[in-house]
């Protein structure tokens, strides 16, 4: 029985024991979908008024692998990852200016088209990642109706209020608001932060589902209610609903979004159709610079596509997931450099199989991929697969370093286990023809190893004011077709396309 028989006859008995860390039950529960074989995933989406960086890439890498190990296993998936581009204000509450709106306004361009820009900068930047596509990417802005029906639902179930053209979710009459976060206590809440001592609203925490808008505004559709635009949270619930139904499986997005997005989304939606919204609440961690949370508004970001001029868009997918997804993952150059070791490693071990002559010699490779899918199946610990992963690929390259070498149908078992976990699920090896055509086995690790002794010497040289040789080495290197960046972390490099 070759690897894929073997996995295939173990699907079944992998699928029962899946676990997932649910936010909600705040422990590991044994995954089970709605309906038998089908899983509907719903994941917060970016919004779009910005390029994307290496928060956005943790997060989007981190789901990836839970809808590509969810398939491995044999489950039709339905991913719904939607693109904010209306709604979603400066203080992530309700009060501040729309971050598109305010986008558009620096940029002196229509916000439609600062979404459009940035939607298509966010999709290219992930299909690099290798992050695969979701189902369906529905937007805010094309799904107006739908969040005025379910408005309209919550008016008439007593649920929500009007007040000054606005529309606001009544807290109290929902039991039970701030379970996901933890924060039940209504009389310390403020509906996610600042309530002015004026306002509109009946009860502090209670939250915007749709806004009076002022004339200048420029984002606005008309309502029942007078021209306006929807509150941050009621487009998710809108759209999970139509294209997954009232209870779907799992939901995930950032810790952040616990409170006051997740809460709001859970109130609102069972409120509307008095059953459950969501199985299996998921929530990754977020990166960090020097302990601090890497974001667009405290201005410590790295974008992917500046981090691309100098790392392989998969070495940054190979750092991601050596950090579990509800870890948090520190930034630094050096860190990422310290990947490329074990990436280029992979690799070139791939391509020793590949080239390797037929042996007589065996390899356990089925107890690896049990070890690979017993991490995965514990709530997707990635790096506990990564290090399976270099387990085998130690073990591997002893057993074609003896004389007996491997046997073709050994050798074939290996190939279609990191195929399989590293190339399909965790999304870190290459294809076949990318990695025969790459250069000599020591190519990429030698290069590393003479820039790292370029840059040291070019370092010493500016540390001592030498100016002129920094700049010699600078320029013989651009010659040579290779690029220097200096930042205030230090110096990157990155060849010429």
């Amino acid at each position: 029985m070759t690897l894929p028989e073997r996995s295939n006859h173990l699907i079944h008995n992998r699928m029962s024991s899946l676990q997932i860390y649910n936010s909600l039950t705040r422990s590991k529960d044994t995954f089970e979908p709605l309906i038998p074989g089908l899983v509907s995933m719903y994941v917060c989406g970016p919004t779009v008024y910005g390029h994307a960086h290496l928060g956005h890439a943790k997060s989007y890498v981190s789901f990836d692998v839970v809808v590509r190990w969810m398939r491995h296993l044999g489950y039709k998936v339905r991913y719904v990852q939607n693109i904010t581009d209306v709604g979603h204000l400066t203080d992530d509450a309700d009060e501040g200016e729309d971050k598109i709106e305010k986008q558009a306004r620096r940029e002196m361009i229509d916000p439609m088209e600062i979404a459009q820009s940035y939607t298509r900068s966010y999709f290219e930047d992930m299909d690099r990642l290798g992050v695969m596509r979701p189902n369906i990417s529905p937007t805010a802005t094309g799904h107006i109706p739908e969040q005025i029906e379910l408005v309209s639902r919550l008016i008439e179930k007593g649920h929500a209020y009007e007040s000054n053209g606005n529309i606001y979710f009544s807290v109290e009459s929902f039991p039970g608001y701030g379970r996901l976060s933890g924060r039940t206590d209504q009389s310390a809440l403020q509906a996610g932060g600042r309530v002015e001592q004026r306002s509109d609203k009946r009860h502090p925490s209670d939250f915007a589902l749709w806004k009076r808008a002022e004339a200048s505004h420029l984002m606005k559709w008309m309502s029942p209610w007078g021209e306006g635009y929807p509150g941050w949270h009621l487009e998710c619930s809108a759209m999970a609903m139509k294209y997954l139904g009232e209870t779907i499986d799992i939901h995930g997005g950032g810790m952040e979004n616990k409170f006051p997005h997740h809460d709001c989304e859970i109130a609102q939606s069972e409120a509307a159709t008095d059953k459950p919204f969501v199985r299996y609440w998921m929530h990754n961690n977020m990166v960090t610079v020097d302990g601090t949370k890497m974001g667009k508004s405290l201005g410590n970001f790295v974008t992917l596509k500046e981090l691309y001029k100098s790392f392989d868009p998969m070495v940054i997918r190979f750092f991601i997931l050596q950090s579990h997804y509800r870890s948090p993952l520190d930034f630094s150059d050096a860190a990422i450099r310290a990947s490329q070791s074990g990436f280029t490693k992979l690799q070139e071990t791939c391509k020793r199989l590949l080239d390797a002559p037929a042996g007589t010699g065996s390899l356990d490779v089925q107890s690896f991929a049990d070890k690979s899918a017993d991490a995965l199946n514990d709530d997707f610990n990635t790096p506990v697969a990564v290090s399976v992963i270099f387990e085998f690929i130690k073990a591997l390259n002893s057993s074609l370093d003896r004389a007996e070498g491997l046997s073709p149908e050994s050798a074939k078992e290996a190939l279609a286990y990191l195929e399989s976990y590293a190339g399909e699920v965790l999304g870190i090896l290459k294809s076949r023809d990318e990695i025969m055509s790459q250069d000599g086995a020591e190519g990429g690790e030698t290069l590393e190893e003479v820039m790292s002794v370029l840059l040291e010497l070019r370092k010493e040289a500016r540390a001592r004011k030498d100016f002129a040789t920094s700049d010699r080495i600078r320029d013989l290197l651009i010659d040579k077709g290779i690029e220097l960046k200096d930042t205030k972390e230090g110096t990157t490099w990155s060849k010429k396309k």
